[in-house]
């Protein structure tokens, strides 16, 4: 299987190329791209890296840290089921495509939910509340992926996230620069997309 892989910052490029590199032997193509942070960024980059690759991926990936609704714990690796924004303020159905759910090719049932700004206590319930979602992670980039996954013919796209912070829980910006600090090695993450079966 040919996988593209979508690392948002520096930080997590560099770890999972060192952990495809360190790999002893591996079954699936592995491209790995930075999307940078936020969904502009992370959409612009998967259409660049579909557009220029030269043959279609069987897959998207997209990898790294993000935070948790309380529930999981800091170092836990999830790969949620669903995706979708948080941050869109339009009522139901009216623009689906913003507003509705992008199924993920995890096991977890959780959902990943995407916004342009980092996510604090207050803000967690609110969302959790308002979708009705107790088991929830929080990232930037992972629905505006899936978004152009779709618009590139449907590529199956797979989140694999490690909790990095869980703000409920009294974490902040402070918490994840040290646990990211401390938690480079991304051998996990290729074991988890090696794993992965259509």
């Amino acid at each position: 299987m040919r996988i593209l892989v979508l690392t948002p910052t520096e930080r997590e490029n560099r770890n999972m190329e060192t952990a495809l590199e360190r790999a002893s032997s591996l079954k699936n193509d592995y491209t790995v791209v930075r999307c940078g942070i936020g969904k502009a960024c992370a959409a612009a980059s998967t259409a660049r890296a579909l557009c220029s690759s030269g043959r279609p991926f069987d897959m998207l990936a997209v990898v790294g840290y993000a935070a948790s609704a309380e529930g999981r714990r800091q170092g836990e690796v999830v790969m949620p089921r669903r995706a979708r924004y948080h941050d869109c303020i339009i009522p139901d159905g009216f623009i689906p495509e913003m507003t509705g759910e992008y199924a993920l090719c995890g096991r977890d049932e959780d959902t990943v939910f995407t916004g342009d700004s980092f996510v604090g206590a207050d803000m967690i319930r609110a969302i959790k509340s308002r979708f009705a979602q107790p088991r929830a992670l929080f990232d930037m980039e992972i629905t505006a992926v899936c978004q152009t996954a779709e618009l590139f013919g449907g590529v199956p796209v797979v989140a694999v996230k490690m909790i990095s912070d869980v703000p409920e829980s009294g974490h902040n910006e402070h918490s994840y620069d040290e646990f990211a600090d401390t938690h480079s090695d991304f051998s996990i993450f290729v074991d988890r997309l090696e794993e992965i079966s259509f």
